[in-house]
């Protein structure tokens, strides 16, 4: 331990070859007067991290993973693909013909169900358990493999005795328990397609969704439990099925509503369209032979909630998308199925649950922590109360809940012990670099690695991140694209950049879990991914090369100011104002300027824990403003900075800075109804009429 703890704290000098330089004065680049900056790069970054020699000698991946991809992209992705289980095997890796529709492995057969749970119970992993589920009331359940097993199929043959079958279309509206992976699963296993909308979704939302798919059965709950609160659901899903001014008629495609009792309180019942879950589930045999699909077949459709126009129902398949979650979760997260216990902290509602809960864990037979609760009930510690009790080794989160821990004080994670883990994860958004630190340091106990991935539902799976036993890692950057990606950072004609310049980060070849479409519209899909850069997959995002070549995150360049003719990404002014110890969280917005065009606007939270806060608002501003440009320079100087307790997030976590812009602005406060706490934007307006604000 002494020398992990001695390996650990091995930071690269400034000085090294291998850190960054300053943009401004690296190079010896010879002077290109043809050249122009797509978007600034503000932030340079010289800590640097390599992999502990303890844990480099038995990860997972070495560097030879991305020479295998180098000498032969193609035949890397099909020994990927043979890691799986499959019914007949495939001959073809890829048809590119019908670009932009990949088709990976479209010769062979298998089932998502069977890789995920049958192949443990036939090959005597069984006994090993599936999910430690911890209720938010403080009830428990332990599910084996062969749990999972005899589950899955009575919910099969359950599904099928109401008339679904394979293609047909399941919105599963369910809380975070273990119903939710069994019902996904049981959907595959008879190759019908789920479409699983987020428990918190309004009625408007989930009928949306339902049209869309054309779903035949809804599987919902009575409720869910909420910060100790049953938070009610079916009477959502009435709500949903009912017709409304938006949706005259009744949602017809859907034929019945399965419900499972979670908290016992009083729900509505429509006869004939409603059943209990254990009624139709729990009286099944356990013996269900999969449904073998071909490689090409849907295995889900994920709706995407943008904050113009309808939602994208993104369908992937089932060959390539399981091939790039079970490759990425063994080699991101260097999982050893006998000894590791993982727990990602998503629900299952979203794309990382999807691949980092259900396919990609349990095709490589992790044993996981399910959680259906939220990090504050019934306390804040809640979480490492959790890691502490099942001696979690592997915790995958989202930048928003560290920095909210950040807020809350270390303190709290200090009164457990953590000592179990080796590996923690972070997804959804950038991370800042000092968040970073603190959750290295704090959490991890400055042992852990960290893995920063980057990934979108409409990838699949993980595109860029560190290797944990081969990346020496950078505070905030996700580093090096994955083996067998082809990642690239293009300026606005689709050019390269030079190292040390940021521009859009686009993807330049096929790769298995990509998506397939858009579900019912293939030009939308054609026309939102594809034609902003000839051949080359580009979802929005902005990105930096340092000189080092290794690539940061600067988030939606929808989020771009043009400050003085200077392209300011959000993302880089916010790590800057969370590098401050008084900042746990920071959102920037442009807003209009009459002498600069945009002018930077910052709303910052301050942390609990944080020594010297001056009361005066307008004090805090100054001091942040003085940071700010010694940061990163002058220009990125804050106009306004805004004290706020909250800032409004969605309920994936991301911030809303639509809603930010138009507080910015004076504007009337758009729609917010997809936000996770609408009362926040009343406490920003209710905060600067008290004055507490610049």
């Amino acid at each position: 331990m002494a020398n992990d703890v001695h390996e650990s704290l091995t930071a690269v000098p400034a000085e090294s070859p291998s850190s960054n330089a300053d943009p401004a004065t690296a190079g010896d680049r010879p002077h290109d007067p043809r050249h122009h900056v797509t978007l600034e790069n503000l932030h340079t970054e010289r800590r640097s991290f390599p992999p502990l020699a303890s844990f480099a000698a038995h990860s997972n991946a070495t560097a030879f993973e991305y020479k295998k991809a180098e000498a032969d992209r193609l035949e890397y992705w099909k020994e990927a693909a043979r890691r799986l289980a499959w019914k007949q095997e495939f001959t073809e890796i890829l048809d590119w013909s019908d670009a932009p529709v990949a088709r990976w492995f479209g010769d062979g057969i298998l089932n998502a169900c069977d890789n995920a749970v049958d192949r443990h119970v036939r090959e005597g992993r069984g006994d090993r358990v599936a999910f430690h589920f911890v209720g938010e009331p403080g009830d428990t359940q332990t599910l084996t493999y062969a749990d999972m097993h005899e589950r899955v199929q009575r919910a099969a043959n359950g599904l099928l005795s109401l008339g679904v079958g394979k293609g047909d279309r399941v919105a599963i509206y369910l809380p975070q328990i273990p119903e939710a992976v069994v019902a996904m699963l049981a959907c595959a296993r008879i190759g019908a397609i789920h479409s699983v909308v987020f428990g918190g979704f309004s009625a408007a939302s989930l009928r949306q969704r339902i049209d869309d798919a054309q779903a035949r059965l809804v599987i919902t709950a009575d409720g869910g439990n909420r910060r100790g609160s049953h938070l009610a659901l079916k009477p959502l899903v009435d709500e949903a099925l009912a017709p409304s001014i938006a949706h005259p008629g009744f949602a017809a495609s859907v034929e019945h509503v399965l419900v499972v009792k979670r908290t016992g309180q009083p729900t509505e019942w429509t006869e004939g369209r409603d059943l209990w879950w254990h009624d139709v589930v729990d009286t099944q045999p356990a013996e269900h032979e999969p449904e073998w699909v071909d490689a090409e077949h849907p295995l889900f459709i994920l709706y995407t909630s943008g904050t113009t126009g309808a939602p994208k129902g993104l369908w992937h398949s089932t060959g390539g998308y399981l091939t790039g979650a079970a490759l990425t979760h063994r080699i991101v997260f260097d999982l050893k199925p006998d000894t590791d216990v993982y727990w990602c902290s998503a629900d299952v509602g979203w794309i990382t649950g999807h691949t980092y809960i259900v396919y990609g864990p349990m095709i490589n037979g992790a044993t996981q922590v399910l959680y259906e609760g939220t990090p504050d009930t019934p306390h804040q510690g809640r979480w490492w109360e959790i890691v502490q009790e099942y001696g979690v080794t592997i915790f995958y989160t989202a930048p928003t809940a560290i920095r909210t821990f950040m807020k809350w004080g270390e303190a709290i994670p200090d009164g457990f012990d953590l000592s179990s883990l080796r590996l923690l994860g972070s997804v959804g958004e950038p991370i800042n670099p000092e968040a970073w630190m603190w959750y290295r340091r704090v959490i991890g106990g400055d042992r852990c690695p960290i893995v920063d991935t980057w990934w979108q539902t409409e990838t699949g799976s993980i595109m860029i991140s560190p290797l944990p036993g081969v990346t020496a890692t950078k505070p905030g950057s996700a580093m090096t694209a994955m083996p067998g990606i082809a990642a690239e950072v293009v300026d606005d004609e689709g050019r390269p950049v030079r190292a040390g310049d940021g521009g859009y980060l686009v993807i330049t070849e096929p790769w298995p879990s990509m998506l397939r479409g858009i579900w019912g519209d293939r030009a939308r899909f054609a026309r939102t991914y594809w034609n902003r850069f000839d051949g080359m997959y580009f979802a929005g995002d902005g990105a930096k090369k340092d000189v080092d070549g290794d690539l940061w995150l600067l988030g939606r360049v929808d989020d771009v100011m043009n400050v003085s003719g200077h392209r300011l990404t959000t993302t880089e002014i916010e790590h800057a104002l969370v590098a401050h110890p008084w900042v746990a969280e920071a959102a920037v917005v442009g807003a209009t300027d009459a002498i600069t065009g945009q002018a930077v606007v910052a709303f910052v939270i301050v942390r609990g824990d944080a020594e010297g806060v001056p009361e005066d608002g307008e004090a805090i501003a100054d001091a942040l403003r003085a940071h700010v440009r010694k940061e990163i320079g002058p220009l990125a100087k804050p106009r306004d900075i805004l004290v706020v307790s909250e800032v409004p997030k969605t309920r994936s976590g991301k911030i809303m800075r639509r809603l930010l812009r138009d507080v910015a602005e004076n504007r009337e406060v758009g729609d917010v109804t997809t936000l996770a706490d609408s009362s926040v934007m009343d406490a920003i307006k209710d905060g600067l009429a008290s004055g507490r604000s610049d």
